[in-house]
């Protein structure tokens, strides 16, 4: 188990840091805004600081934003992880960062179809919003356990065992038939 703290306050994270339960940092753009100083230097800190992952997100809306945005906080420090809201431009971006080596974390996904696009496309981590669902009187963590329920499914289907013995057995009995 891995557990991040989304939060922009170096002082919360230096504070739990010591205990060694933080592998990594999550931040976006309201919670950096909440913080004194430029955020870049923050972000150094942060990443300094934990030693991990540090989500840093893009605020560009568009494909060319979001890439040179996230070049950028790329070149910040080797933990950041570019943070892409799952848009088009963002899934996108995420495509592109993600086959330029860059990790990248993709948020604001709402539904166990967008985790799968994200994975598709490259992304290191996917953020659910679990939090935003609850406000609305659906249960975020379900988000969470379908997404895990579909990743798990993926591989296992009965019409696939079915089809693979059959596959097999058919080969098997052509070798016979040819010996």
């Amino acid at each position: 188990m891995k557990l991040f703290i989304d939060t922009g306050n170096l002082k919360d994270i230096e504070n739990l840091v010591p205990l060694g339960i933080i592998d990594g940092i999550t931040t976006n753009p309201s919670l950096l805004a909440k913080e004194p100083g430029d955020y870049r230097d923050i972000l150094k800190k942060i990443c300094q600081t934990v030693k991990g992952p540090t989500s840093a997100e893009v605020v560009a809306t568009d494909y060319e934003g979001m890439l040179r945005e996230g070049r950028d906080l790329a070149s910040i420090d080797p933990h950041i992880v570019v943070k892409v809201p799952f848009t088009k431009d963002g899934v996108r971006a995420c495509k592109t960062l993600s086959s330029e080596g860059k990790k990248v974390n993709v948020t604001l996904c709402f539904s166990p179809a967008q985790a799968l696009i994200a994975a598709k496309v490259g992304a290191t981590y996917i953020s659910p919003f679990v939090g935003r669902l609850d406000d609305i009187a659906t249960s975020g963590m379900n988000l969470i356990g379908e997404i895990v329920e579909m990743i798990e499914a993926l591989f296992k289907h009965p019409l696939t065992d079915i089809g693979l013995e059959k596959f097999l057995k058919d080969w098997e009995k052509a070798q016979t038939v040819k010996a």
